[in-house]
Formats: structure tokens, C-alpha cells, sequence
């Protein structure tokens, strides 16, 4: 059994006891990608162990992904920036996955978007607006999710897009996904309730994934951009924020003054939305984060 990272809790679970765990074992295989030292590497490593899954994780340089960003692009057939930049190294985990003899993974690709799980929901003007986001997501994250792989012949299936369980997920009223602190309900919060299973977890307590492969990369990709600057006249686009979308700089006019593509864009509403939901220490405890770890 063969996933990329964000799927494995849930089907570690489900695998037991099945006809494919008799015939081929019961330990799945998981993988992850990133920046050496990057956090949410290290993230993964503690639940592949607490899953006792046969672990791959794999590194890239910022020097690798620049110089993939040509072939990034013709396979994914978009210029939209952060739908490249993270794109890239999913396309490089999924050559290495590709050579290992793989044809087939499973990933955690829709979860966000239906849920509610990204930073910029929080400033989600209404439920319909709210509702409305997961019409673009054949843009962004199923585009990248679809075409890195399968440039190498590797296939992903997603199956918190399948068309049953989006029909489920779509028909619940989106004002339960809103974020809504006075309620504690935090990003996700459907989803997270759903795995919360304090007499055996699903994850290891811990933090969510947050990092991504790490911001060394989208660092490197905005110096290399500036020392390449004349390329910017040939790529359509417009703003975006977070997670590849327009959209969401309309909910908060401040985003319009920051519009880095990476989640740093929404730190700010990220902490300020928590903070007066602290403990005592300034902490937060969170449900594990179901995720990838691959943007």
C-alpha cells in the first residue's frame, strides 16, 4: 500500500482486516518531501513512526526545484505562481516515487477546501462565499495534484474528492465549517471532530503541518525571480494569497498590501484569531492536522 503522506491515518485504519492487508501485508508505505531541516519533515517522521508505516522521505535543494521549474511548468499548463511553487516538488517527490516502481498513491487533496482548512477561511466574509471556494479548487491544488504525477505515470487518487463524499460534505450547512472562535471551532473543525478519537488516535498529539517543504524554497524562488525579472512580462496572473486563490483578497483589504503567496501572507490572522483562545502559557492545543506536507 502506497500513499503520499496525507493520506496514511485514515487508511492505516481502514487497511486491517482487509483482503489487500492478507495478500500483501499490512504496513503501508508513506512518503514526504521538503528542504533538509524542514519542520514539517520532522512532522512526518513522528507520525510515520506512531503509524509504524515504511517511511520515504526525500530532499530537495532550492537549486533542484529552479531547475525544474521549466519542465514544472509545461506539465502543469499554468503560470499561476503558487500553484508552481508548489507544484515542484511534488513533481520531484513524484519521480522518486515513480522510480521505486509505484504506480498508483493515494493523497489528501480536497480536505482543506471543503472543510474549511486554510488560513484565509478565517476572514470568510459569509457562508456562501465560504461555500463557493471549492469550485475553483480544478485550478489550483487537483491541477497540481493531477498533472505532477502524472507527468511521470504515477496516478493519485483523492479520496476526499470522491463524488459521494463531496456530496456529503457540500450538503452540510458551511456555516458549521466557519472558523468561529467564540464556538472553538478551528480550521477544519468538522474533520478534526470526525478523527478525534481520544481512546486510540488516529495521530500523535502535536502541531499541525504548517511549513510545507519549508520557506527556504519560496525564498529562493523570489531571488531567483528578481535576478530573472523580465520573465514577469510575459506571465498572466493576478494577486492571490495562501493558497492559490483571488478571491480571498477581497475578504480583508490589509492582504492587498502583503500578497506573498506563501501562508506567511495570513500569519497574522492566523495568531490574532487564536489568541484570545490561549491558555495560560500562550499555548494552543489543536487536533492534529490531516494535511500534506508536500506544499
Amino acid at each position: 500500500m502506497i500513499l503520499l503522506f496525507s493520506g496514511v491515518p485514515i487508511t492505516a485504519r481502514h487497511l486491517a482486516g482487509t483482503k489487500a492487508a492478507k495478500q500483501w501485508g499490512a504496513q503501508l508505505h508513506s512518503f514526504c518531501i521538503g528542504l533538509e531541516g524542514s519542520p514539517d519533515l520532522k512532522a512526518a517522521r513522528e507520525v510515520a513512526d506512531y503509524l509504524g508505516t515504511i517511511h520515504h522521505e526525500f530532499h530537495f535543494t532550492v537549486q533542484d526545484g529552479i531547475d525544474a521549474i521549466e519542465d514544472v511548468t509545461y506539465h502543469i499548463e499554468t503560470y499561476d505562481v503558487t500553484t508552481i511553487r508548489a507544484s515542484t516538488p511534488m513533481f520531484l517527490m513524484s519521480r522518486k516515487i515513480k522510480s521505486l516502481g509505484v504506480k498508483v498513491v493515494i493523497s489528501g487533496e480536497g480536505s482543506d477546501e471543503i472543510f474549511g482548512g486554510y488560513l484565509y477561511f478565517h476572514k470568510a466574509p459569509n457562508k456562501e462565499e465560504f461555500h463557493q471556494k471549492i469550485k475553483a479548487l480544478h485550478q489550483y491544488d487537483c491541477l497540481r495534484a493531477n498533472k505532477s504525477t502524472s507527468a511521470w505515470g504515477l496516478e493519485a487518487r483523492v479520496p476526499f474528492l470522491d463524488k459521494e463524499f463531496i456530496n456529503v460534505a457540500m450538503n452540510i450547512d458551511p456555516e458549521e465549517k466557519m472558523i468561529n472562535m467564540d464556538k472553538k471551532r478551528i480550521e477544519k473543525w468538522i474533520l478534526r471532530r470526525a478523527f478525534d478519537d481520544e481512546e486510540t488516535p488516529y495521530l500523535p498529539k502535536k502541531e499541525q503541518f504548517s511549513d510545507g517543504v519549508g520557506y527556504s524554497w519560496i525564498d529562493g524562488l523570489k531571488s531567483h525571480a528578481e535576478q530573472h525579472n523580465s520573465a514577469k512580462l510575459t506571465v498572466p496572473g493576478g494577486p492571490s494569497v495562501a493558497c492559490s486563490t483571488a478571491k480571498a483578497i477581497e475578504w480583508d483589504a490589509s492582504w492587498s498590501n502583503n500578497l506573498d503567496p506563501s501562508g506567511r501572507a495570513a500569519l497574522g490572522i492566523h495568531n490574532a484569531a487564536y489568541k484570545k483562545n490561549s491558555g495560560p502559557n500562550g499555548s494552543v492545543n489543536l487536533v492534529p492536522s490531516l494535511t500534506a506536507c508536500h506544499g
